[in-house]
C-alpha cells in the first residue's frame, strides 16, 4: 500500500490550491483521513479530516477556507484551499487509515509542499 500526497505549489495570497491524497496498491478500503501540515520547529498540526461517510471535521484556521472531500471508489482524498494566507505555507501531508487484505493500518503520504507567497 501506498499513500500519495500531491497537489502543492507556489501560490500568491488570496490563491487557491487543491491537494490530492491517494492509497494505491493492495486496498480493500480507505477509512478516516486526514490532512496535516507541518513547518520547521513546529509539530505537526491536523487541518481537516474526513470519515467514510463524509463526516468533516475542521481546525479554526481551515474553516471557511478549506474543503475536505474523497470519492471512496477513487481512494482519494482532496483537499481544497481557497483564500491562501502567508502563514498557511507549510509542508501537507495525508494520514489514512487503509485496509490491507483483512488487516487495518495507518500510512502517511510523503507530504507536498504548499508556499503562499507575493
Amino acid at each position: 500500500v501506498q499513500l500519495q500526497a500531491f497537489g502543492g505549489g507556489l501560490v500568491q495570497p488570496g490563491g487557491s490550491l487543491r491537494l490530492s491524497c491517494v492509497a494505491s496498491g493492495s486496498v480493500v478500503s480507505v477509512s478516516a483521513t486526514e490532512w496535516y501540515r507541518q513547518t520547521p520547529g513546529n509539530l505537526r498540526e491536523l487541518v481537516a479530516g474526513i470519515t467514510y461517510g463524509g463526516s468533516t471535521n475542521y481546525a479554526d484556521s481551515a474553516k471557511g477556507r478549506f474543503t475536505i472531500s474523497r470519492d471512496n471508489d477513487k481512494n482519494t482524498v482532496w483537499l481544497q484551499m481557497l483564500n491562501l494566507k502567508v502563514e498557511d505555507t507549510a509542508v501537507y501531508y495525508c494520514k489514512a487509515e487503509v485496509q490491507n487484505g483483512i488487516m487495518w493500518n495507518g500510512y502517511w503520504g510523503q507530504g507536498t509542499l504548499v508556499t503562499v507567497s507575493s
